[in-house]
């Protein structure tokens, strides 16, 4: 089967303080205050600490060049134009130097038959130069116009996952423990791009058109970043090594420009989270995070 084919497919990602500073005004730290006593450590050397602080979302970087292999998978034949992301698991096992040469080791964890799509599911597990493991992304890439490749009565379906890690958490109906909202700038996607996704459905009017857009729409992984750096902000206290687990599930696009509206539910050490796009009242992001602990504010 196909994914049998990819198991043990290694790469390096070699990342720099700069290269992390890049992707954290990307995905828009100190965009409203420059002056952000909570974020410049994102950036700059706050404070005379040694090196700047690196956000738990740079782990889906590691993972970034699996998705330009999977064209090369045998028997697997689809337009990139037409790739989305549907989903992003993170397990983080500690905090991330301010650079690095990462090991990477993928292998298909998962594979589905949509009749007209196919969702696969990577898992990459990153490891330090001395070999000691670092995190763990999984991603769920929706390829649109590939599929029904199994009988229509039994749509093939491979998951090897814990069922654990594939639960979407339920949107609670109470009001939210904390809400944040902010505006992503018109050119963000051509900012977070730099970090490595150049994907021209982010950047590109045509190729945008053909996928069924007015324009070019933000990554996925970007909104994220905007997500979990609120809930580092209103829960963590501007901490980022209390993130443990970050899940995340794309529900609809957003458009550089818009205004992000990150509710947030406290379930013990778990935050339950949801992004809305306030222009539309629409939802484009769902999931949660795991935290180590409360802090004593909360």
């Amino acid at each position: 089967m196909v994914f049998c084919t990819w198991d043990g497919l290694q790469t390096t990602y070699t990342y720099t303080e700069r290269d992390a500073a890049l992707y954290a005004l990307g995905v828009g730290a100190c965009a409203r205050d420059a002056l952000d006593g909570n974020e410049l450590k994102y950036v700059f050397h706050q404070d005379g600490q040694q090196s700047i602080k690196v956000l738990p979302t740079f782990a889906a970087l590691f993972s970034h060049g699996y998705t330009g292999q999977l064209q090369f998978l045998p028997g697997l034949q689809f337009d990139p134009r037409l790739l989305l992301h549907g989903q992003q698991y993170i397990e983080i096992y500690k905090p991330f130097p301010s650079s690095g040469c990462i090991q990477n080791k993928a292998s298909m964890s998962g594979l589905h038959d949509k009749g007209k799509a196919t969702i696969l599911e990577v898992e990459v597990r990153s490891y330090e130069e001395s070999g000691e493991l670092l995190c763990m992304n999984r991603m769920s890439i929706y390829l649109r116009g590939v599929g029904g490749f199994s009988k229509s009565s039994h749509p093939y379906s491979y998951n090897k996952n814990p069922a654990s890690q594939n639960l979407a958490p339920k949107i609670p109906k109470i009001q939210p423990f904390a809400v944040y909202e902010e505006c992503t700038q018109p050119s963000q996607a051509l900012l977070y791009r730099l970090s490595g996704d150049y994907n021209p459905l982010h950047s590109d009017p045509l190729v945008a058109e053909i996928a069924g857009f007015s324009r070019p729409i933000l990554h996925g992984l970007c909104t994220l970043g905007f997500a979990v750096r609120a809930i580092i902000r209103c829960v963590c206290k501007g901490d980022p090594n209390m993130i443990k687990i970050i899940s995340g599930r794309f529900l609809l696009h957003v458009y550089p420009g818009e205004t992000l509206i990150t509710e947030m539910w406290l379930e013990g050490l778990r935050v339950v989270y949801q992004v809305k796009v306030k222009e539309r009242n629409k939802a484009v992001l769902a999931g949660f995070v795991d935290i180590s602990h409360l802090t004593s504010s909360l």
